[in-house]
């Protein structure tokens, strides 16, 4: 004769936890925290709002913040190609990792020129006499803001 079986209990409904939110963010930083570049690893580091200094918990180097309302550009070191941060207005930045100086120009402090061998859209510092292509190295003169070689001179301003 067969046993009858008592009901199982029906567990408890599981808790659940709200969906996962991310911060708010503000002009590019997290509410009240703002980033940096570390001197020493090159890692990016956040730090609180009102912080003079951060300690890199990967390679434990004191990188100093810059002072509140700072603003900083960006540009690509030239001979590591390693991004480079560095307060807005320098004219030139040298990289920590190779030590190449990299000039730090402006929009407005740059042109464009066709390569006058293979078209190639080469840039160039606003005033510079000629511009050598880095990709079939011909030297493109530049006299007087337009190109000897082509007429596709084009200035940000």
């Amino acid at each position: 004769m067969p046993v009858p079986l008592a009901p199982y209990p029906t567990p408890p409904a599981p808790v659940m936890a709200p969906p996962y939110a991310p911060p708010p963010t503000h002009g590019g930083s997290t509410s009240g925290q703002s980033q940096l570049v570390c001197s020493g690893c090159r890692n990016l580091l956040m730090y609180p709002a009102g912080a003079t200094s951060v300690c890199c918990a990967v390679c434990n180097a004191v990188t100093a913040v810059p002072p509140p309302g700072t603003e900083m550009a960006q540009l690509v070191c030239g001979g590591c190609h390693t991004l480079l941060m560095y307060i807005r207005g320098a004219t030139s930045v040298q990289c920590s990792c190779c030590h190449t100086v990299n000039l730090a120009l402006e929009a407005n402090q740059v042109a464009h020129v066709n390569c006058g061998n293979c078209r190639m859209l080469l840039m160039y510092q606003y005033g510079a006499r000629s511009v050598k292509c880095a990709v079939c190295n011909f030297v493109t003169s530049v006299i007087g803001g337009s190109s000897s070689t082509t007429p596709d001179v084009k200035f940000n301003n």
